[in-house]
């Protein structure tokens, strides 16, 4: 409340706001229908493009033989294919020979539509397509004969199992659906195009099953999207920021994966998928989470193995969050806790150590986080050898110069290492900086200050909502599911969908 009123009190005699830059001419332009004489389409699709200095948007000019009647194609050559343009649609063109074929006989493609504005044309043009505009003719044809570049198929690089599929997703939208449509093999699946951006004109596509996903919650994602009034989102990673309910929430509300076949187990429970261009990667919402807490592998390995793993996970969990900051307790507020034996080593080794244990705790928790950051950025062959270097030597150096103990350096080791067993990049931001928010709490209050903020952090946790869909779900508020929470099932005990997000079809059967 001070912040806005504050502006107010200083910027009150100055304007702030700016004035729409664009062309208003072109954009009265683009609203008309398109115009039947070709030499003046030409002129103004010239225009918008800024032909000839715009040098990879091509305009060919021609005579239709049999029809006698003159045409031009405009395509970005970038990003349409010219092999297709060339063989299916300028060659039968231009060898035609019966003069009662109508065009759309003639063309030899299968993804032929029309434009009767500029602005219609303007948008497939951008989308990879090349239009004909035939003289005497008030519409354009539109063929889809887009070459978008990216990479192939690859391994996932953050979602790594050793047991399952090895495909990722890849920066090229039609090819993340084929790798859905692979694997569930649905005619109720689903996919919905939405404009997010209104001068990039990005589209995200929005993948559900319609016999399960729930109308409510479809409607909501909807709602949210098209209330988007942005000029540009150019991936997923952006476009969750703008979606996502709580902006200063450390705990992440939208699920973030680069594998088909976990959107693929998402869909099939009733969640709904996001896909844009440009991002190797899918969004599912609604996230709860156990989402973030589960990996892939989960259900891969066996029944034993899959839920030692996630026990594993668990502990890590917790020790990556309390370690330090029950160190910074005890030997600051409850010595007594501690045996004698063990609080003497603890002395002797601090005894030469100048700062306070919080202070010690927190300089090797920075430290370790720089060492990480810096490993991650530099080139990947030599990122892990800095990491491990970097660590011994400045660990190493640390304890003979007396800044920090040994048992501090086990301490803050140990806690960095099970940090990188939260698969999921968000809640490994989340689990880090808990961490630090535990260790100040224990420098200034001890135990009880640890347990006043964990107490506080599930009360914050219960309260989260993630489109409309509590955090903690199912289990509390509790709901019928499969009970897939801390622990798995036997797959065959499996039989039921999330309760929380009302499927129109409960029972996996």
């Amino acid at each position: 409340m001070i912040g806005p009123l504050l502006k107010k009190i200083l910027f009150k005699n100055k304007d702030y706001r700016f004035t729409e830059k664009s062309n208003t001419e072109e954009i009265k332009i683009k609203e008309q229908p398109i115009n039947p004489d070709l030499e003046r389409t030409i002129q103004i699709f010239s225009k918008i493009y800024s032909i000839p200095v715009n040098k990879d948007v091509i305009v060919r000019t021609f005579k239709i033989s049999g029809l006698e009647k003159k045409a031009a194609v405009l395509s970005i050559g970038t990003i349409t294919d010219p092999n297709l343009l060339d063989e299916h649609v300028l060659k039968p063109l231009l060898t035609n020979t019966d003069n009662r074929r109508k065009i759309d006989e003639i063309l030899g493609v299968r993804g032929l539509s029309t434009a009767n504005t500029n602005k219609e044309a303007i948008e497939k043009i951008n989308d990879g397509n090349a239009i004909l505009f035939v003289d005497g003719e008030q519409f354009a044809y539109c063929i889809n004969i887009e070459n978008f570049q990216s990479k192939d198929i690859t391994k996932p690089d953050n979602e790594v199992v050793l047991k399952g599929p090895k495909e990722a997703f890849t920066e090229k939208v039609s090819t993340n659906i084929s790798l859905i449509r692979k694997r569930i093999k649905n005619e109720g699946l689903v996919v919905e195009s939405f404009v997010v951006a209104k001068r990039s004109r990005n589209e995200v596509n929005l993948v559900y099953i319609k016999d399960l996903a729930n109308e409510k919650l479809l409607n909501n994602i909807k709602e949210r999207i098209n209330n988007l009034n942005v000029d540009t989102i150019q991936n997923l990673a952006l476009l969750e920021q703008h979606i996502e309910e709580r902006e200063l929430s450390l705990f992440p509300t939208v699920l973030y994966t680069e594998r088909p076949d976990r959107a693929a187990t998402f869909l099939e429970d009733g969640y709904i998928v996001l896909l844009m261009n440009n991002s190797p990667a899918s969004l599912i919402l609604p996230a709860t989470f156990w989402s973030f807490f589960h990996t892939p592998e989960d259900h891969y390995m066996r029944y034993i193995y899959g839920n030692f793993t996630r026990a594993l996970r668990l502990v890590a969990m917790f020790i990556t969050l309390f370690t330090s900051a029950i160190y910074v307790g005890l030997t600051n507020y409850h010595t007594e806790m501690i045996p004698p034996d063990l609080l003497l080593a603890i002395a002797s080794t601090r005894e030469k150590v100048p700062f306070p244990a919080f202070i010690e705790v927190f300089l090797m928790e920075i430290a370790f986080e720089l060492i990480r950051e810096g490993g991650l950025r530099v080139p990947s062959p030599i990122g892990p050898t800095i990491g491990i270097v970097g660590a011994l030597i400045l660990g190493q150096a640390a304890v003979q110069a007396n800044i920090v103990s040994p048992i501090v350096v086990i301490a803050v080791a140990l806690s960095g290492l099970c940090s990188f067993t939260v698969g999921d990049i968000s809640l490994n931001y989340t689990i880090r900086l808990s961490r630090f928010l535990f260790i100040i709490s224990a420098g200034l209050f001890g135990f009880l200050g640890m347990a006043a903020l964990f107490t506080a952090g599930m009360f914050y946790l219960v309260s989260i909502k993630s489109f409309g869909i509590s955090y903690l779900s199912p289990m509390t508020p509790k709901y019928i599911s499969s009970k897939d929470t801390v622990f798995r099932r036997f797959l065959k005990n499996e039989i039921f969908r999330p309760g929380y997000l009302k499927p129109k079809d409960m029972k996996k059967s």
